[in-house]
């Protein structure tokens, strides 16, 4: 996990080299070209937070109306929606689970674009899909995913804006994207997350949060928590945290806010502000200290879409820390395998 973890900045430039670029540019001017009405993403896990964050995109900067799709409506009840004029989008790091492979199978046959996002060009996800795209992360070691899922989000990222552009991305927006690997080391190079790790050691339950971009991040770093450290996380975005969930806030329940730039971290600092009126014991992960915060995992100050291709750096790290400090091994959660497959 360390060194699937440490190889993020190299993933970030190789996904921005000019093969893989053009590869996805191209995928971009054709679904452009088709103009969909909608998009209807699926995913499991990891690559369903991943899917989150390219739902948040394809809404905001395409203005498209999205939708998580529910496999088992599919690929258990035999429907057969109608799809016409929608983009399905599966996101899969392994792209081997049947049910995915069969909600594409099934959108495509009944009239949508269908569009694979994998780290395996040659399995059944992509296979099944008109178009894919190979998110180019090399073999990913350890069970818990990490360098895939931030490959994913670049992926996603490039995709969508390259939709908005009919192609190619403007070169305003490449400049800054090829700003994000030197960016991704200076936040793997620090040691504020394994120190944080020793703060949770004996902790029973956590929280994480976010709102907008930031609050895949928060579902994501939840699932690193509990599969690496078996430490039941709940994940809420900042807007529902505050309708009902707040009330379980005190000392004894720690709370990581994922609090950055943008629309989406200026409405997060009156969460941790209801938090610390709660006496929460609050870590924000951000590029500012927040009011009502104890401690921070410093990020740099980025455009809120890229943000999450950083916030979730040092929150991977206190997932593979944090299973150390706890006696277990990170490598080899128990009951889990690389991959699962559903029906």
């Amino acid at each position: 996990m360390s060194a699937d973890i440490a190889e993020q900045p190299a993933g970030f430039a190789r996904l921005l080299e000019d093969g893989p670029s053009a590869a996805i540019a191209e995928v971009a001017a054709k679904v452009a070209g088709k103009a969909p009405r909608s998009v209807l993403f699926v995913g499991r896990g990891t690559s369903d937070h991943a899917a989150l964050y390219g739902a948040y995109l394809a809404e905001i900067r395409l203005g498209l109306p999205v939708a998580s799709a529910s496999p088992s409506a599919i690929t258990l009840y035999g429907a057969r929606p109608d799809l016409t004029g929608t983009l399905v989008v599966g996101v899969s790091q392994s792209g081997g689970s049947p049910d995915l492979a069969g909600v594409l199978n099934v959108a495509r046959e009944t009239g949508a674009l269908t569009l694979a996002i994998t780290n395996n060009p040659a399995s059944p996800l992509a296979q099944a899909a008109e178009l894919s795209i190979d998110v180019a992360a090399g073999h990913e070691r350890a069970v818990a995913a990490t360098k895939t899922y931030t490959a994913e989000l670049l992926a996603l990222l490039m995709l969508v804006e390259g939709i908005r552009a009919g192609g190619a991305l403007p070169a305003d927006e490449r400049a800054a994207l090829e700003k994000l690997p030197e960016l991704a080391a200076g936040v793997l190079a620090d040691r504020s997350a394994e120190e944080l790790a020793q703060r949770y050691r004996f902790a029973s339950s956590l929280v994480t949060t976010g709102r907008g971009y930031a609050y895949p991040t928060a579902r994501e770093a939840a699932l690193k928590l509990m599969e690496t450290s078996y430490l039941p996380a709940l994940a809420f975005s900042g807007a529902d945290l505050l309708h009902g969930p707040l009330a379980m806030a005190d000392p004894d329940v720690p709370v990581l806010a994922v609090v950055g730039e943008g629309p989406g971290g200026r409405s997060m600092r009156d969460v941790v502000t209801r938090l610390g009126e709660r006496r929460a014991d609050v870590v924000t992960i951000g590029a500012a200290d927040i009011p009502g915060a104890s401690a921070r995992l410093a990020v740099p100050a980025v455009d809120e879409r890229y943000s999450p291709l950083l916030d979730i750096l040092p929150l991977q790290k206190l997932a593979l820390a944090l299973s150390l400090a706890r006696g277990e091994d990170p490598d080899a959660p128990r009951g889990l395998k690389k991959v699962t497959t559903t029906l």
